[in-house]
């Protein structure tokens, strides 16, 4: 394997890893401990530790060695998982991943040793007397008395194929003892062309000094016992199982296992390990590992990292080798690509989509049936090319979600609040592109909802409320769009102070008294805030700003309901994918239009007697009040001589609006091409594609002429605003349209 790619697998696996132990020891805060968590994450840092030996990444080596030392004391019942030693795994969960990042960045990983973590493990270490099993006069059991080995080690054929390195699992022995004696037997080694360097033929005899008991030096070679033949015999005994060690060997290969246990000193008085080696092979040597008096740490007893490069540990029991072989069979069915291939794998279907649009364009034109037919079909394979590849990019929002159990206890103890996150909807699956930008304005609004919103313990119970406050994180689909909704059980937005300070900034008129909607979308305002002192967290007036860019950069838009004392919740709408959708194709004056066909409810013919003059008035759907939105008198283009305009219905979130234009020509695959910074201003634009003809239409932006229809149709009528309104979950806002 390359090294690079090793690395690379090795950083990858680790993060996975992190993850894993995060998330447990946050789930074990809410829960009674099982013995499955404890042994899940024993081997979490167990196999950071022995992949790092790999590539002897000391610093590693070392520290999770520690964290591994006090996991297994925790599983063996000598210590118990506390609120305090919760929080010291946490921090060393934080400096692995600390010097993970640092040797992915390539930076110094001695510079960031931490000695006052490293004491707090040792005085954890230490075990205080009365969390001591009872100290008995009895001598010690066996089991942990030094003993002496003989292991007969035949890997399989296929074990460097399957990524395991034999070598790895006698140096990683050498961490939990002594490897006195190593010959390797080469009779099986063929010679010439039928030489095989990805096949296995040597055979391991061991002399081996540990403290370990059998049980656990099986357990070293759990993920290959079954395609390999493996004897571990205490060397007092050896020599009763020399002829079952043997069964399946040739007898020159008994001979000389039976030579190597003679020299172990398992047959009768030991022999000098010095023999001058068969030629070309040096099968007997003193195992360099055992000269050095503090061995180092290196390969796991499970290597994970190299057996299952692409899949986490799982936080149950113990694999079984059984579902070891299976993990490597599911490599067949699971693979991950670089981001970047995808991206521009999907680039390329972009152009394949207009291209074949142009090609069913030309064979429209030419009224040849078979040529339309074959382009037709074409076409069809196209869109479901696109729509496998863009599956590929879905992943799950969950990704982003379980980071904030962790920010969620870290700020609320900062702050001294009790709080309980909910996750819903973490299966809710969002273009990959999308949710890794989501992370930061995410971020910000639950640490708002934590420090602002979620009010302290004491003046919680004072209103009659639990003292354990709540906070969700829900996700959904709704009308082709994604809804993310973050949301307290606090006090809500203070509407008079919001109000206030936004009539002292001048964001609002002092004679204005405008809905709730607009009141709490000040709040997204630069440099707004209403906090009477400055925290760590916040009260500086950044970063609500931060968050609404965030979300307009992905064209998305952001609502807030709150009630006074009930609670807030800030609701994210966003697109599903930023890179291809299903358009519908209208004519406003001659220019195309292009909306997502997700946003369009139906098409009807405009009713005649409407004024012509592009004022925005409305009609009677089927009982149901519809502002309409001119689309010529709003984008200034001269009006188009027509018989018979249309009405399309499009809706987002519980809104609706009808856009009167010119002519239909109908769905239309769109790929997205994104406007310079000089379109940047523009609400009513959200990108542009290029159609079959060559021509670029513009995609329209639809959550913002709905709000702009509703807006302007509630002016036309003066109807005044309540000052006391709560809006309905999901309408839309008013606060930042054009």
């Amino acid at each position: 394997m390359d090294l690079e790619q090793a690395m690379q697998t090795f950083l990858e696996e680790s993060r996975e890893l992190l993850d894993e132990m995060e998330s447990i020891l946050l789930d074990v805060e809410a829960e009674q401990t099982s013995s499955e968590q404890l042994n899940a994450l024993f081997r979490t840092m167990h196999t950071i530790k022995g992949s790092a030996g790999l590539f002897g990444l000391d610093p590693i080596i070392r520290f999770s060695h520690q964290a591994e030392n006090l996991l297994d004391q925790l599983r063996d019942g000598k210590l118990k998982l506390d609120d305090e030693l919760v929080g010291l795994l946490l921090r060393c969960h934080d400096h692995v991943k600390l010097l993970i990042q640092a040797l992915a960045a390539g930076d110094s990983l001695e510079a960031l040793s931490d000695e006052a973590l490293e004491a707090a493990l040792l005085g954890y270490l230490t075990v205080p007397q009365a969390m001591q099993p009872p100290v008995r006069e009895a001598p010690p059991p066996a089991a942990s008395r030094p003993e002496r080995w003989v292991l007969s080690l035949r890997f399989g054929p296929d074990v460097l194929r399957n990524g395991l390195d034999p070598s790895s699992f006698i140096r990683y022995l050498a961490t939990l003892g002594t490897v006195e004696g190593i010959r390797a037997i080469a009779c099986r080694l063929p010679a010439g062309a039928d030489f095989d360097a990805e096949s296995n033929y040597l055979r391991f005899e061991l002399l081996y000094h540990s403290d370990i008991d059998e049980k656990s030096l099986h357990e070293v070679f759990e993920f290959i016992r079954e395609d390999s033949e493996l004897f571990i015999w205490p060397l007092k005994i050896a020599a009763a199982h020399l002829h079952e060690s043997c069964a399946s060997a040739t007898p020159d290969e008994a001979r000389e296992v039976e030579e190597a246990w003679r020299r172990f000193g398992a047959l009768g008085q030991a022999q000098p390990l010095e023999e001058e080696a068969p030629a070309g092979v040096d099968p007997l040597l003193e195992h360099p590992l055992a000269a050095t008096a503090e061995p180092s740490p290196a390969e796991p007893a499970q290597p994970a990292a190299q057996a299952e490069p692409h899949a986490p540990l799982p936080p149950e029991t113990p694999p079984t080798h059984g579902e070891a072989r299976a993990g490597r069979g599911g490599e067949s069915r699971f693979i991950k690509v670089e981001a970047g291939k995808l991206d521009s794998l999907i680039n390329l279907i972009g152009e394949l989509v207009i291209a074949g649009s142009a090609a069913n364009l030309i064979a429209r034109r030419s009224q040849q049936p078979q040529l339309v037919e074959a382009t037709l079909g074409i076409a069809n394979l196209i869109e479901q090319i696109r729509t496998g590849t863009l599956s590929m990019r879905m992943v799950q929002i969950g990704e982003i979600f379980h980071r904030f159990p962790r920010v969620v206890r870290d700020v609320s103890r900062e702050l001294g609040k009790d709080i309980q996150l909910r996750i819903v909807g973490a299966e809710t699956e969002l273009d990959k592109s999308m949710v890794e930008k989501l992370g930061d304005p995410l971020l910000h609004i639950v640490r708002n909802a934590i420090d602002h919103g979620i009010e302290p313990t004491d003046v919680r119970q004072a209103h009659g409320k639990p003292a354990q406050g709540n906070l969700w994180l829900n996700a959904y689909h709704e009308s082709g769009s994604v809804v993310i909704e973050v949301a307290d059980d606090g006090g809500g937005l203070d509407r008079g102070r919001i109000l206030a300070k936004a009539r002292e900034r001048g964001l609002l008129g002092l004679d204005e008294e405008p809905p709730d909607s607009v009141v709490f979308q000040q709040i997204f305002e630069a440099g707004f805030s209403t906090a009477d002192q400055v925290t760590n967290l916040s009260g500086r007036g950044v970063g609500m700003d931060v968050v609404r860019r965030g979300i307009e950069q992905l064209h998305g838009n952001i609502e807030i309901d709150s009630e006074a004392g009930q609670g807030t919740t800030f609701r994210i709408r966003l697109p599903l994918t930023l890179a291809i959708i299903d358009g519908f194709l209208v004519e406003v004056a001659a220019s195309t239009f292009v909306l997502p066909l997700e946003a369009v409810i139906e098409c009807i013919e405009l009713p005649a007697g409407l004024p012509e003059n592009g004022v925005h008035d409305c009609i009677n759907l089927r009982g149901e009040l519809l502002p309409l939105l001119h689309l010529d008198s709003f984008f200034e283009l001269p009006p188009a001589a027509t018989l018979r305009r249309n009405v399309v219905v499009v809706q987002y979130g519980e809104r609706k609006a009808g856009l009167v234009v010119d002519a239909l020509q109908g769905e239309f695959q769109t790929v997205i091409k994104p406007l310079g910074a000089l379109f940047n201003t523009l609400k009513a634009i959200s990108g542009s594609t290029i159609l079959g003809t060559g021509e670029v239409a513009l995609i329209l932006d639809v959550p913002s002429l709905i709000q702009r229809a509703c807006r302007r149709e509630s002016e036309r009528f003066a109807l005044p605003p309540r000052a006391d309104a709560v809006p309905r979950p999901g309408t839309p806002l008013q606060g930042n349209t054009p």
